[in-house]
């Protein structure tokens, strides 16, 4: 596909001030907490290959609605970006933008170049204790194939109080669920938690980015789907924005990857814990 020109990058020391401009490009912003100047930028150039399969052909189609673009106070540009995140898809693995940026950050977890489905024949998981809250997308049926997979579905798994030991697990993946959470940095907190020193959380929420997050309390209810049919549990309580970054560092994550494809659609971050001195 071919989405037009790349404009070149911005400077590493004006990124903090400039990246939500930046084209539609692929990249990676790490952020270190003890010095927030310091940003680290990968450039990757306009690409679109979906790194859960591999191919190289995707569809679109619209996924929002009237009410859900009123409650959220929409822009005509917001509109089209999410739903390019939701909505554009690989035609092989029918995986979306956000689900292919989160597969992103779990392979930079792992530290391979494989897509995810090359993960699986080639044992990169090997013994990682690997947590799923929700289903991501089309990536649970290659994350269910690692030695160590677990999976929990919320609401029945509370992420308040996530049911596993302190230091128990590796890798904790969840694909836009934090934003129906009432304290969403607490529940970072738990994720934080349960992760082994030096593990880490991949996760997505939908983001808006040219505005800062905003607690919906005191604001008409807004669900993902229909209101009608949807228990409390998933009622969206925060619209994150450009700050989501930082509720991670809040709940005491050390280091911080944003991977984005076709930006500003789909965005997924991989949360680090650090390791024991």
């Amino acid at each position: 596909m071919n989405f037009g020109k790349a404009e070149s990058p911005a400077p590493a020391a004006y990124v903090a001030n400039s990246w939500l401009a930046t084209a539609s490009a692929d990249f990676r912003i790490s952020v270190r907490p003890r010095n927030l100047l310091y940003l680290r930028f990968e450039y990757r150039g306009i690409r679109m290959r979906c790194s859960v399969c591999g191919s190289t052909e995707f569809r679109s189609h619209d996924v929002l609605w009237e009410q859900l673009i009123s409650d959220w106070q929409l822009a005509p540009d917001e509109v089209k970006y999410v739903n390019d995140q939701q909505g554009k898809s690989c035609n092989t693995c029918k995986a979306n933008l956000r689900s292919i940026a989160l597969a992103d950050a779990i392979r930079s977890y792992f530290r391979t170049s494989l897509t995810l489905e090359e993960m699986n024949s080639e044992t990169i998981f090997g013994e990682a204790e690997i947590l799923e809250i929700n289903e991501a997308g089309s990536l649970t049926t290659f994350l269910k194939s690692a030695p160590r997979y677990h999976f929990g579905a919320y609401p029945a798994l509370d992420m308040h109080a996530i049911p596993y030991a302190t230091g128990s697990l590796d890798l904790l993946v969840h694909s836009d669920t934090l934003e129906h959470i009432e304290n969403p940095v607490h529940a970072l907190q738990e994720c934080h938690r349960v992760l082994k020193p030096s593990g880490a959380l991949a996760f997505t929420v939908p983001i808006i980015v040219g505005r800062l997050s905003r607690n919906r309390s005191g604001l008409p209810r807004s669900y993902h789907g229909n209101a009608s049919s949807m228990p409390d549990d998933f009622m969206v309580h925060t619209e994150f924005g450009a700050d989501a970054w930082t509720y991670a560092m809040q709940a005491g994550f050390s280091y911080l990857e944003l991977h984005s494809v076709g930006y500003p659609a789909g965005i997924a971050m991989l949360a680090r814990k650090r390791a024991e001195a």
